[in-house]
């Protein structure tokens, strides 16, 4: 394995994350505004001859970890198609996505068979009325339905990522910790960050990952589940006798930036070494303008080498981002 892509604090940058398209069939408040989200046109989205070229350049270097994200990947036409292509990539030894679901239902048994094995998919809350009320769509139990058939299907693990706002669906702490019981899912609660421009970020929203713990000791006692070396930054748990598991990830109060891992690449072709961040550097230019494959190491190296010890993540929602979230890749 190459191993030139260790950065200046001597951690290992091997896992890249794909931002394929800026578009969703969501409005999640945190996110986008409900209406008037200006989008890329199509030329200046990458292709996905474009991505695999990057996404092989950046294996060459040492990445063997992909997640393909968006804005809502599944909304890009053929997006088996590169799901395909990546699962065939020797050097990925773990490909997953991030996805809303509401079009996972369709697409599971295609994206299963085209070697997507790994999926998370982003629901905060159980309440119809509130999902409507988050997401600004009536899509829950088509999401409901999707996770179900991503089990049937044969994903694992099956995370479910939930958001943890307060007085939004912080009451419903203990209905997500207690699906882990008799469902294999694996339950990520993730603190509200301040990313991106038109987040509707509120102070008073936030709630840190040992309180949102703290709510789920109280059902039952938790037990740590040991690391494996596909780990995230999570904190992982479990009830005794769970089928799945719980997972806290403190981005704001407990920040991973020790160890993180990883570079995003945006939907229009700009590696960004840090998610909290505005720093990026053009890659599309230079590939469309004919670059050789050296170059494009250059270019990852170079965005390895900006990775920052640990940026200011302020409590506010001036973080001086001019994308959306979705732009960004989640």
């Amino acid at each position: 394995m190459n191993m030139g892509n260790v950065d200046r604090f001597n951690r290992r940058i091997n896992y890249l994350r794909v931002a394929i398209t800026d578009r969703c069939n969501l409005r999640c408040f945190y996110c986008m505004p409900h209406k008037g989200v200006a989008q890329y046109a199509r030329s200046e989205i990458l292709s996905y001859e474009e991505i695999l070229r990057i996404v092989q350049t950046a294996t060459e270097i040492g990445f063997n970890k992909v997640r393909l994200t968006g804005g809502e990947p599944l909304v890009r036409r053929d997006v088996h198609e590169l799901v395909q292509q990546l699962a065939s990539t020797p050097e990925i030894e773990d490909l997953a996505m991030t996805t809303n679901g509401v079009l996972l239902d369709q697409m599971a048994e295609g994206l299963f068979n085209a070697g997507l094995k790994r999926i998370n998919i982003s629901l905060d809350t159980l309440n119809p009325i509130k999902f409507y009320k988050i997401t600004r769509s009536d899509k829950f139990k088509t999401v409901w339905k999707s996770i179900s058939k991503a089990e049937s299907t044969g994903f694992a693990p099956i995370k479910i990522n939930v958001v943890v706002m307060r007085g939004v669906n912080d009451d419903e702490i203990g209905a997500f910790a207690r699906l882990s019981l008799d469902k294999p899912y694996a339950i990520r609660f993730i603190e509200y960050m301040p990313i991106g421009c038109d987040n509707d970020w509120r102070p008073e929203r936030f709630m840190s990952v040992s309180e949102i713990k703290a709510q789920v000791e109280t059902i039952l006692p938790l037990q740590p589940v040991p690391r494996t070396r596909v780990d995230g930054p999570a904190e992982r748990y479990r009830f005794d006798s769970a089928r799945g598991e719980i997972g806290f990830i403190g981005a704001i109060s407990r920040h991973f930036c020790h160890s993180c891992n990883r570079l995003r690449l945006t939907p229009d072709g700009a590696l960004r070494p840090c998610l909290m961040s505005d720093e990026e550097i053009d890659v599309k230019t230079p590939l469309r303008k004919g670059c050789t494959a050296q170059d494009l190491e250059a270019l990852f190296h170079h965005a390895i080498a900006l990775k920052p010890r640990r940026p200011p993540i302020p409590l506010s929602n001036d973080m001086g981002s001019g994308r959306m979230m979705s732009r960004i890749g989640g």
